[in-house]
């Protein structure tokens, strides 16, 4: 393809923070002569929600921070420059067109309510000549290549699995090329900080289970020692539901939500693992994870915005509550479980959560205090390091009874305390009392 002469295309990013592995900035490297980047913290992520709570709190916008700053040092690399702004989309694309001629914007697909408002924005503030390049490039699986029709993805993610496992192959991941016109621009745009985004700063827990910063470079160095120098992923089956340390998970979820890494690249470094060492059920495991993480995906695209509906995707009829007493014993660890309380007063130290904690704390807000799902879904919200909007409310719909789960199944917090802290030490780690 002969590249077009005397364009600059831009890329925005969003939920792509990466240059390895990315469709969108390689599509733009190929047909642009030259091209910039931009990256806005859009204020409308750091305000207060109808839930009472701010939509993105102070660990995960750190680790975005984090991750911003890695990127426009390796987009640097590639001889792009990459703009950062504290401020609107739609008046920052406007504002970055009109300066550099850019006929071209090319960006990362989304599909959720939120962010086709905010490119309808966009789309409405710029000339209609503008052209828009959206490229899907957050599956394991791609869209096109699935052997269904969004309208056919089924209720029960076992069938999805095998449908995918069966018939259809992973793309091979993209590599980047370097731009080859370095274009003579002044970048002075500075990435903000917690304060600039009115959020509180922080020191790091010792004992987080999630002591890892954001970023691509990030990224890759935990996916090399998790696989190839420590081989933790040999025994990620037996160890998923661990509770306490940095290794008894991948660990991957904030940076793939932040789209520092992508689930192709991490499925290909699985199967080179396999070739390399040995394959077991815990390499597949992790695959398996990726798998239910494109599930949630496409759900969402599926069901639309039922999946931030009180009903879900099943559209059921429960009695909700949204007592405020309830709710506040829930987020603060006053609960009658002290499992519970100690999930959630490592989320409200941390940022973090495990898979284990997430099930038993959404499923005892749900099914034990009635209270309404989506208002713990927008506390995870704020507050997940690893926060998706997709595998967030594909969740919570399914612990709440109105999503995937065919057994529509209650956990028993106190079965669960015992089996996975039988000797009550991770709830002793952050209730700081002798519990037992």
């Amino acid at each position: 393809m002969q590249k077009k002469q005397n364009n600059i295309g831009l890329v925005w990013f969003r939920n792509d923070l990466r240059v390895q592995d990315n469709a969108v900035l390689q599509k733009a490297i190929a047909d642009c002569e030259s091209i910039i980047a931009c990256y806005c913290f859009d204020p409308r992520h750091y305000e207060m929600t109808k839930y009472g709570f701010k939509k993105t709190e102070r660990f995960r916008a750190q680790f975005i921070i984090e991750s911003v700053h890695e990127l426009r040092k390796n987009l640097k690399e590639l001889n792009v420059e990459l703009f950062v702004f504290h401020e609107y989309p739609e008046v920052v694309l406007e504002k970055l067109t009109a300066i550099y001629s850019v006929k071209n914007i090319y960006l990362q697909n989304e599909w959720t309510s939120e962010e086709i408002n905010v490119l309808d924005k966009v789309k409405n503030n710029l000339p209609a000549h503008i052209a828009y390049h959206e490229i899907y490039d957050q599956f394991l699986f791609h869209p096109e290549d699935i052997p269904m029709a969004i309208s056919e993805i089924p209720q029960v993610f076992t069938v999805f699995r095998k449908k995918v496992e069966k018939y259809r192959a992973v793309r091979p991941s993209i590599t980047v090329a370097t731009t080859n016109a370095i274009l003579e621009i002044e970048n002075h745009t500075t990435i903000p900080d917690l304060s600039d985004l009115g959020l509180s700063n922080f020191e790091a827990i010792p004992d987080s289970a999630f002591p890892f910063k954001g970023g691509e470079s990030q990224a890759l160095e935990r996916l090399n020692d998790y696989f190839f120098k420590t081989k933790k992923l040999g025994v990620y089956k037996k160890t998923r539901n661990g509770l306490i340390g940095k290794d008894f998970s991948s660990k991957f979820s904030p940076w793939l939500a932040n789209g520092c890494i992508s689930a192709r690249t991490i499925y290909h470094q699985v199967k080179r693992f396999e070739r390399d060492f040995f394959k077991n059920q815990s390499t597949y495991w992790l695959i398996f994870e990726l798998i239910w993480r494109d599930y949630f995906k496409y759900v969402s695209l599926k069901h639309e915005n039922a999946i931030f509906k009180i009903g879900g995707i099943l559209h059921k009829d429960y009695e909700w509550k949204s007592d405020e007493r309830l709710i506040n014993s829930w987020i603060n660890g006053e609960t009658r479980s002290n499992f519970v309380n100690a999930n959630m007063i490592e989320l409200k130290k941390t940022g973090w959560m495990s898979n284990r904690g997430r099930q038993n704390v959404g499923s005892f807000l749900a099914k034990d205090l009635f209270v309404d799902w989506r208002i713990g879904a927008a506390y995870f919200e704020a507050m997940l390091i690893d926060y998706d909007v997709h595998s967030n409310y594909g969740n919570w719909m399914y612990v709440a009874g109105v999503g995937n789960d065919p057994r529509d199944r209650k956990f028993n917090v106190d079965l669960q305390a015992e089996r996975y802290d039988a000797n009550g030490k991770f709830q002793r780690m952050w209730l700081q009392e002798t519990l037992f």
